[in-house]
């Protein structure tokens, strides 16, 4: 039978505790910007295609939109198409109950849809 010193055991805790995500996303970068899942990733390198090929006018990451005092909604890009129309874009693994009350609210407000990818 094997015994460990406290200080042993505490380095193979150390070594073992590895943070997983809340969701079980990977944070990737791509060109300096963090994305919360490659998923978002993958849809932001189609995004930069879309835009090199001239089927879309251009797009933003993570715009920021105030809903009322304190209340902030982050959708993940902003398309904005060669007609002039815009899409908002919301990568999901995961629906949170704060993003559904959050989506209605946005929704109301500005008179938009939120596309879910």
């Amino acid at each position: 039978m094997e015994h460990w010193s406290v200080e042993e055991y505490r380095n193979f805790n150390d070594k073992t505790k590895i943070k997983k995500s809340k969701y079980r996303s990977n944070k990737t970068s791509i060109d300096g910007h963090t994305f919360d899942s490659q998923k978002e990733a993958d849809y932001y390198c189609e995004l930069k295609n879309r835009l090199q090929a001239k089927d879309i006018r251009g797009f933003c990451i993570q715009p920021i939109f105030i809903l009322a005092d304190g209340l902030k909604y982050k959708p993940d890009f902003i398309i904005f198409n060669n007609d002039g129309t815009q899409e908002i874009i919301d990568v999901k693994g995961f629906k949170t109950k704060e993003y559904i009350a959050k989506k209605k609210i946005f929704e109301d407000k500005f008179n938009l849809k939120i596309i879910e990818i």
